[in-house]
């Protein structure tokens, strides 16, 4: 129990001691080990020989999943050999053994244990020498890769360490540095290109003509391409290996395009404005970011740049004109620039009254002074001046405890007659009254205009007119004098007007307006009077050029009624000419006529001599069978008198004209009566029809209601016609037979006839 005390008696040094020792034993085995892990990993080299070598090894051979790809090199005669490879695809452990042997002799030297993919030998410099790496050296799957070479072949310039590339216009410059062992020996290089994706690399290389800077040509803009550069070998540099691929992306060729810009005034910052531009760009342009230049229009530094990712800025600026540019670019070309003028604050005169005030001593020097209370808040200003549409002069200045400042020997003398106008701009950056930065380094305090000499306007207004003129009164409009007429601060207009009289000009009458006036009602004017109007404009120099003169008369005393009363005549006037014709055409239109029945064709076709023979026909008719081209009369019925017969001759005359075929006429019955009827000749029989045709027709039983003969009117008609002819027919038994031939189908006055089979009752019925 005592031991056990003194044990936990942690002021008692021997536990201490005792406590102590079996961590010394732990850190001590810990140490053995790594030292003998370090033992085993140290490279070793030996001498062998070549027969015992080749015998050890001889199960490796070479293969393409094995070591590979073995290289050796010197950076410089005095140096040890450099060896460099790739570990197989499938080792199991990464330790490798080098042997290197010369080409003469039975000696060679082996390194064992290494473990990385390189290693610096010594080599025999004096003799062609062959380098063997071993891989997986106690295993049957034994590889092994072989190099061969002589001193004077071994020296090597590495590719360059840090290349630049930029296209343009499809060209490529190239710009390299080489390290500082190579630089010295290298004189030229040669690069290699390909289309990004190809297999087969382009065969003209392009050659640089120093050793920093080359430039290939002829490339399409819209291609990348895969590019390798390597050292142009000589006594020196005997291995100029290429260097891995790079990788150029296509060229950026489309301009950005401005979509917006939008301007406001900065809250409780006066003289400030902010700025916010958005664009966008081709999508078919790679690009990695856009490049904005701004600058003062004046020249003013800085001109300053700007490096963004997003397609829009938002600057705080001052009341002062800028330039801004915009571009977009990748890592190896820009695009070509869009420009955008930010443009000066017109209404900077409306900050203020009297805050900023000119002397002109002459015309190379100046004083300007404002309100002291900006003494002290501000040390740094800025003054720009500019005559309208020329470039603008400035000057930046330090001045403390004054509220003036005085311009001389300028630069470029002030002209007469000229406006200018002068501005001034505050910075709070005291540390330097230049400015380091445009974004949010200045406001406009003021800006005032002056001359440094006055003049006369050398014109006056044009466009001068009236109008609601009345018998005492007219308004009179006029545009302003251009700024560059004036030659001086405009301080109104003056209208002259007099009357004009065929005997003379009257007193002239002068009005005075304000400039800023361009149209002014007389007042108190006579009636039916012409009035002579000039205008001109005045300066604190003397009032200028009057404008041409202008003639308007006042209107007369009932001239409204006369020319209500002439409106009104010619009104009606232009009713009686053109009326008639217009209610003539709207009737054709709205309203067409009816044909006069007493035109019909029909109606032409009475009066043709065939009313006769249609009857002498008629008095034989004898109907045949299944005629459908024709009409047969096969059944007699007494209806009435056949005294009305001659009043559809006409009717069935006309038939006659009306088919198509030309031989057809009104001879087209034909009967053997006229042979056995002696007693009346056939000229005698129509003279006769002729004669009565007009009783006849007056008699007839249906009367017409007009003189226009219709389809219906001849169904009417011909009942009772036919029955006529069937009672004559009954006196004639021997009657020879009637064919009556129809006229062209498709008629529309006379309709066709045609029978039915014999029987009986037959009737006769008509069909269209």
């Amino acid at each position: 129990m005592a031991g056990c005390k003194v044990q936990l008696d942690f002021s008692d040094s021997r536990c201490s001691s005792c406590a102590s020792h079996p961590y010394y034993i732990i850190l001590g085995l810990i140490l053995v080990h790594y030292a003998t892990l370090s033992m085993h990993s140290q490279v070793t080299q030996e001498k062998c020989k070549v027969n015992e070598i080749s015998s050890k090894y001889e199960h490796c051979g070479l293969h393409p999943d094995g070591v590979r790809d073995l290289d050796c090199f010197t950076k410089n005669p005095w140096s040890k050999l450099r060896c460099m490879w790739k570990p197989g695809k499938h080792a199991s452990k990464n330790t490798h053994i080098l042997i290197i042997q010369p080409q003469k002799g039975n000696y060679c030297r082996v390194y064992k244990n290494i473990n990385k993919s390189r290693e610096e030998i010594t080599f025999y410099k004096n003799h062609y020498v062959t380098i063997q790496i071993f891989e997986n050296s106690q295993s049957k799957n034994c590889t092994k890769a072989v190099f061969q070479g002589s001193p004077e072949s071994l020296q090597r310039c590495d590719p360059p360490n840090y290349v630049k590339f930029t296209r343009h216009s499809g060209k490529l410059d190239i710009n390299v540095s080489w390290d500082q062992n190579d630089v010295k020996h290298i004189m030229s290089y040669s690069v290699r290109y390909k289309a990004l994706g190809s297999l087969q690399w382009n065969e003209s290389p392009g050659m640089s003509q120093n050793k920093t800077t080359c430039r290939v040509e002829n490339l399409n803009s819209s291609v990348a391409y895969a590019l390798q550069i390597h050292c142009i070998t000589n006594t020196k540099c005997t291995q100029c290996p290429w260097s891995e691929a790079y990788t150029v992306p296509s060229e950026v060729t489309s301009q950005p395009v401005i979509v917006n810009f939008k301007e406001t005034d900065v809250a409780n910052e006066k003289g400030t404005r902010l700025v916010s531009i958005t664009w966008k760009v081709s999508a078919r342009d790679l690009h990695d970011g856009y490049i904005v230049t701004i600058g003062k229009e004046s020249g003013e530094a800085p001109i300053e740049r700007i490096d963004t990712i997003q397609p829009s800025i938002t600057l705080i600026l001052s009341y002062s004109a800028y330039s801004v540019s915009i571009q977009s670019f990748n890592n190896v070309s820009i695009s070509p620039a869009v420009s955008h003028i930010i443009p000066l604050r017109e209404d900077m005169d409306s900050m203020g009254d009297d805050e900023l005030n000119v002397t002109v001593h002459n015309n190379t020097s100046f004083n300007i002074y404002w309100k002291d209370f900006l003494l002290k808040k501000y040390v740094c200003y800025c003054a720009e001046w500019r005559e309208e549409k020329t470039k603008t002069a400035y000057k930046s200045f330090y001045l403390k405890g004054k509220n003036y400042y005085t311009f001389s020997l300028l630069k470029e003398p002030l002209k007469p007659y000229k406006r200018y106008t002068v501005s001034l701009h505050v910075r709070p950056n005291k540390d330097t009254c230049n400015m380091k930065h445009l974004n949010n380094s200045e406001g406009t305090f003021a800006s005032t205009k002056f001359y440094f000499m006055e003049g006369t306007p050398v014109s006056g207004p044009a466009n001068i007119s009236s109008y609601n003129l009345t018998q005492n009164s007219m308004v009179l409009q006029w545009s302003s004098i251009p700024e560059e007429d004036t030659r001086g601060f405009l301080l109104g207009y003056t209208i002259h007007y007099t009357e004009n009289h065929l005997r003379g000009t009257e007193s002239e009458n002068n009005i005075t307006v304000d400039p800023n006036v361009n149209k002014y009602e007389l007042k108190d004017l006579t009636s039916g009077t012409t009035y002579q109007v000039q205008i001109s404009g005045f300066t604190s120099k003397g009032t200028g050029k009057r404008s041409e003169p202008n003639f308007f008369t006042t209107t007369q005393e009932g001239s409204f009624k006369f020319t209500s009363i002439i409106a009104a005549i010619a009104v009606l006037a232009a009713g009686l000419i053109f009326g008639p014709p217009i209610i003539k055409r709207a009737k054709v239109v709205l309203w067409p006529s009816i044909p006069n029945p007493g035109k019909s064709n029909t109606m032409q076709k009475i009066d043709r001599p065939c009313e006769l023979e249609l009857l002498e026909v008629i008095n034989t008719l004898k109907a045949e069978e299944w005629e459908t081209k024709s009409l047969h009369i096969i059944e007699k019925e007494a209806v009435g008198p056949a005294t009305i017969l001659p009043a559809m001759l006409p009717l069935l005359c006309g038939l006659d004209k009306r088919g198509d075929s030309p031989g057809i006429t009104c001879n087209w019955i034909q009967t053997e009566t006229d042979d056995a009827t002696g007693n009346t000749s056939p000229n005698n029989t129509t003279d006769t029809l002729l004669e009565t045709q007009q009783t006849d027709l007056q008699s007839f039983p249906f009367p017409f209601p007009s003189g226009y003969t219709t389809m219906e009117m001849f169904q009417h008609v011909m009942p009772q016609s036919i029955t006529a002819v069937t009672q004559d027919m009954e006196s004639d038994p021997e009657d020879a037979d009637l064919t009556v031939f129809n006229p062209k189908p498709g008629l529309d006055y006379v309709r066709q006839f045609s029978t039915s089979p014999v029987s009986d009752s037959d009737h006769l019925s008509t069909i269209l």
